[in-house]
């Protein structure tokens, strides 16, 4: 009942705009007809003046009332500019901030490209805020170094500043301060295309197109032969429920895929990092809001892609990220803690009382 009141609401409220321009238009019309008309009037009363006077003569004024009636029509359109103007102001308004809105990454087109060597990871005393609350750090003075072609996990309780370390590895975001290297090559001075093609990032928030399954997995690589697209969805476990579509690779899934499950669209997305091959993953809550069954299924497919790459991998479930060769524990934009498993369990109060809540109960 609240949302169809509201929506009547906001219905209402363009109905009656729309009656309003309609009604100004009608308007305008007869009104720029009549005062058309009286001053078409006072030009021919004028003109036969002059004429009875012999100061006009009648072929001239025959071709000057000619020439009015043609502009009669363009003139009468200027009615309708006011409007259109108004309609393109408000626009203007709305659109101008977003196209002036200035990017501070900056791309380095003609920087050289990075070399991934080892794909090591390193983050030099890095703070970070947000331009809307640039007041309030959400990393402080964080550093740590992340072991190539090895797995490490972040854990911590929400807005601890997890996601936001993630996003700072691809650019995403620039740190506010401190230094961020992959393979002792500082990211702010290397170019931003090559960097963004060595990383794959798959999370809960799976970006999907209305086109073919065939297509949206190629979309990671576009020069991929088709066997290889092929290829990427079975490592990436995607043929069982491919197979079941009505057309297979060639079926449409709609928009977002909104044909597909939350698990087949998270599959769809690990496929592309299959495809794309690249050094370094970053896992952001892959695994969320899954079915057990789904999630084992996607976990192996995972597995598979992880295997000797660099991988940093956020999850809320513990049990996912147990055999991770480090973990980070994040409280508060700070890394309190940091070890394997086994080690963390005996050193952390805080990681100890997550391991407790979920795989004790």
């Amino acid at each position: 009942m609240f949302e169809k009141i509201r929506s009547k609401k906001f219905v209402n409220d363009l109905k009656e705009k729309n009656i309003k321009i309609s009604s100004i238009y009608v308007r305008s019309a007869p009104i720029m007809e009549f005062f058309t008309g009286i001053l078409i009037a006072v030009l021919i009363f004028y003109s036969g003046k002059l004429i009875f006077n012999d100061e006009l003569g009648i072929n001239n004024f025959f071709s000057f009332l000619a020439a009015m009636m043609l502009a009669y029509q363009p003139v009468k359109t200027l009615t309708k500019v006011n409007i259109s103007i108004s309609q393109g102001l408000s626009a203007a308004k709305r659109i101008i901030p977003i196209i002036d809105t200035k990017n501070y990454i900056n791309s380095n087109h003609d920087k050289k490209k990075i070399e991934l060597i080892d794909g090591d990871i390193e983050f030099k005393n890095v703070s970070f805020s947000y331009q809307s609350n640039i007041e309030s750090k959400v990393l402080n003075n964080i550093s740590v170094k992340i072991d190539g072609k090895k797995m490490t996990a972040l854990v911590g309780q929400s807005g601890s500043g997890k996601s936001t370390f993630l996003n700072l590895i691809p650019r995403i975001y620039d740190p506010l301060e401190g230094t961020i290297n992959i393979d002792n090559q500082d990211l702010k001075s290397i170019n931003l295309k090559s960097l963004r093609e060595k990383i794959s990032i798959v999370d809960q928030n799976t970006t999907l197109f209305d086109d073919t399954v065939f297509n949206n997995i190629k979309y990671a690589n576009p020069d991929a032969s088709n066997e290889e697209v092929y290829t990427a969805a079975k490592l990436a476990m995607c043929e069982t429920f491919i197979k079941k579509l009505d057309d297979g690779f060639s079926t449409y899934i709609g928009e977002n895929g909104t044909r597909l499950s939350g698990g087949e669209k998270q599959r769809l997305s690990i496929a592309r990092a299959f495809l794309k091959k690249s050094e370094i993953i970053l896992l952001d809550e892959a695994t969320s809001a899954l079915d057990s069954e789904t999630e084992q299924q996607i976990q192996m497919a995972l597995d598979k892609l992880v295997a000797n790459k660099t991988t940093i991998v956020i999850a809320h479930r513990l049990s996912t990220i147990l055999n991770s060769n480090k973990i980070l524990v994040f409280n508060k934009g700070d890394i309190v803690d940091s070890g394997t498993h086994e080690e963390l369990l005996n050193s952390s109060d805080l990681y100890k009382n997550f391991y407790d809540k979920q795989i004790q109960k």
